[in-house]
This record gives C-alpha cells, structure tokens and sequence, in this order.
C-alpha cells in the first residue's frame, strides 16, 4: 500500500467507531508498553549507531519518557475521558451543559533526531489515548532509529491504526500534501514554517513544537556552585543536541571569573570524551561543520577540540561574546556555550526581550524580586529558577513554545488536549420554557432578556 492508501483506511478505520472505546485505547497503549520494555536492547543498539548515545542516556531522557506517559494515561484516561459538567447560565434554564473530549481522527505526527524515541512517540502515545488514527514519520536523519520503529510498529500494529512512514525529505513532502485532521510537529522554525503553510492548505490545526536561543541567567545572588553543575549537565546533555538546553548564558560581571572557573571544574569533572558515557557526538557531518565554523577561537575560555572522524566537539565555553557575533544569531543546538557578561539586572532582560521568545527560559538566583521580574516580564515556552531542562519532567506542566518557539503545548492531560476537540453540549428540559425569546417582540420581552443577561 502506498502511503495515500494508508491515509485513507485510517480514515475509514475512524469511522467505525472503534477507537473512542477506552478499553481499546487502554489494550494498544498496553501493547505498546511491552514492546518498548521487550525490545529494550534493540533500542539501545539503533541510537547508538546513530549517534552514540548511552544506555543511561536513552533510559532517562527517552524510554522513561515513553513508559511514564504511557503509565499516566492507563491510569487516568477514564477520568481525561469522562465528559466534563460545567454550569448552565440563567438565560438556558432549565439546562444542562457539558463537554466532551472527542477524538479528532486521522493525524500526523512528524518527530525529530535528537530524542528520536521520545519526540516521536511521546506524541504518538497521546493521540492514541486522546482515541485518534495516527501516521508517525520519524526524523529520517537518525536513520537507525526510524527503521527500528518502523519494524517495530508495523509489525505490531493495523496499519489502518497505526503505521510508521519511512523516508527523508521528498516522503515528508508527500505527507504534507494529504488532509489530517491535525499536524504535530517538532523540529526548526525554518521547517515549522514549512509545515504550517502546508497545513494551511487544508485548513489542518497543527502543534508546533519548535526551538530558538533559550537563556540562562545567573545573577551575583545565586548558589554559583549549584547552578554551574546544574548548567553544565543540562547545556552538554545530549552534546547540547536537545531544544531546550540553555543556548548562551548571561551572568553578572561581578561573579564572572569565578563562575566561568566553576564551570570549567565541572566540565572537568564530568569527563566529557569522545565515546564517554556521559556524551554523544554529533549527529552527523554536516551539523559538525555548522558547529566549528561557529566556534570563533580568539574567545575560547575552555575546550574548542573536536575530531571529525568521531563527530566529537568537545564542550567549548566562549568568553566576552556580544550580541553581534554569529553565534548569537542563530540557536547553536550543539556544545557550544556563549557568555555574555552584565551589569544591570533589568537591563539584561529588557534585551532578551528584544529577541524571539524562546521555547525556555532559565534564571539562577536567590533574589525574590529577580525571580518576579523574569517569571513576570519574560515570555518563554516553559522554564526553570535554579535549575534547567527538568521541568520537561513533570506531566503537570504543559510544554510547548510561543511565538517563532512553537504552538500548542503537550504533556500529560495537555497532551490528551492536544489531540482532542472540546464538543460543547446544552441539553435542556422540553418543559416550563417561557417564550420571552418568540415572537412577537415586544419591549417588556427585552426588558426581561436584558436582566437574564
């Protein structure tokens, strides 16, 4: 079957009904469960091979991520499901009102090569509890990992359910151009903007799921040990390859020094080498090129060594950067961490907000007044006080980007949100109905229609 085919038994498979039962959502997402945990080891042999990534990593940023969101909505799918009361005006009396969460139908989930596990099928899982056919076409650039979930899915699932669609560039394209009931996608705003003029096509609603430079501040009140460890680890996760690390750090002229020693220390400490555990390289050469030609090496404070026969860049802390150089001007996704000295708290932020919102936002302090202003005055996706990146753990808090960072938002029952339409009910009672709202209109009739409103 060609992938237009695919599309359309999917279609007619959502017709039937069959997969607004919660007892069906709750056997696939069961199913898939236990190929995650029997097929462990394979997934750890297909991303190392695309980009050498641990089996420490991959547990705790890709496979924990897929069981938890699975674990969350086998337990609370009854009650995400369960239609909604809400309270009926005077002017609908004698009424009742409620919404439904209704799947939308058919959708396409584009993923990304950086979590490849995570951000294909953190999406996937939500559509289908949300009760939805869904299409996922992985990033065709972690070649490895696609073709294991592709096995893996189509050999386990009704294509006419669910089905994952191989290929690169010209089969994305071709997805693009067929009608879904909604789009989501993650990856750059240059390739968001591809997908949502090609949505718009079809009128599809789409959840972007995007990027940008992401900030982290340390002021002179912070812990400066807590927040280097805390940077550093979050900043070189993944070798920087991950949309929400911190893209360019400002910190307070007054702790300057010592905090740039601090993070020296923990880099240091962390033993970031080619094929250490806690590291990958870089995806593949033509990310490794875009990285060194960013590393301008009359800045270099530490590191700046790479080997390109590995893809290995090491962690490479630029000091005295402004915010003309090239590496301000574009989301670095890689080990590369700009710093930009300040002296005036509001002042920094004042310039941030110049600048694209960003799909997260960090701030290392132990003022009170300088979390308010940055929690208050700065637009982001998501972000932290003392700490970076964990928020992405908590399925309580929605994630997602604003403006050129994204639209929409997932996780949890925001993810069940995303992938379901809100069906508003007023069902009333056929008695005791005064015929204020009939004609003929008359002024006592308006009068008593302007106290119910």
């Amino acid at each position: 079957m060609n992938i237009q085919e695919i599309v359309n038994h999917q279609k007619d498979f959502f017709k039937t009904q069959q997969t607004k039962s919660i007892k069906f959502r709750k056997m696939y997402l069961e199913k898939l469960k236990n190929i995650v945990i029997n097929n462990e080891e394979l997934l750890y042999e297909a991303i190392d091979k695309d980009f050498g990534k641990s089996r420490f990593d991959t547990f705790t940023t890709e496979i924990s991520f897929i069981l938890n969101d699975i674990n969350y909505y086998l337990k609370n799918l009854n009650s995400l499901s369960k239609p909604r009361k809400v309270r009926t005006n005077l002017a609908n009396q004698l009424g009742k009102s409620r919404i439904h969460s209704e799947p939308l139908g058919n959708v396409l989930v584009i993923g990304a090569w950086n979590y490849p596990y995570q951000l294909s099928f953190s999406p996937v899982i939500a559509a289908l509890a949300a009760g939805n056919c869904c299409i996922l076409k992985p990033s065709e650039i972690a070649e490895n990992t696609m073709k294991l979930m592709a096995k893996l899915i189509n050999e386990n699932f009704p294509p006419e359910y669910l089905y994952v669609y191989e290929g690169g560039i010209d089969e994305t394209t071709e997805l693009l151009k067929l009608k879904f009931d909604k789009i989501f996608f993650t990856g750059s705003t240059r390739v968001g903007k591809i997908v949502y003029q090609a949505a718009a096509e079809h009128l599809t609603p789409v959840v972007l799921e995007l990027g940008g430079k992401s900030p982290v501040i340390v002021t002179k009140d912070a812990d400066l040990e807590i927040a280097a460890k805390r940077i550093i680890w979050g900043k070189f996760l993944n070798a920087g390859q991950t949309c929400v690390a911190p893209d360019y750090l400002l910190v307070e002229e007054p702790v300057r020094e010592q905090f740039l020693e601090m993070l020296r220390k923990y880099i240091t400490e962390f033993k970031y080498a080619p094929d250490a555990d806690s590291y990958t390289r870089i995806i593949n050469r033509k990310n490794f090129d875009r990285l060194i030609k960013l590393i301008n090496r009359d800045k270099i404070y530490f590191g700046g060594n790479s080997d390109e026969t590995k893809l290995f860049v090491e962690p490479t802390l630029l000091n005295n950067v402004n915010w003309e150089d090239e590496i301000m001007q574009e989301e670095i996704f890689g080990p590369i961490l700009p710093i930009i000295s300040f002296t005036n708290f509001n002042l920094a932020i004042n310039t941030i907000l110049e600048l694209e919102k960003p799909l997260s936002a960090y701030l290392f302090t132990r003022n009170s007044e300088e979390k308010e202003i940055f929690t208050s005055k700065l637009s982001f996706g998501g972000g932290c006080i003392n700490d970076v990146i964990m928020h992405l753990g908590n399925h309580r808090l929605p994630f997602g980007g604003v403006g050129n960072s994204g639209i929409g938002n997932y996780h949890g029952s925001y993810g069940f949100e995303a992938f379901s339409h809100q069906k508003s009910v007023l069902e009333k009672s056929t008695w005791g109905e005064p015929d204020i709202k009939y004609p003929p209109y008359s002024d006592k009739k308006l009068s008593w229609i302007r106290k119910l409103l």
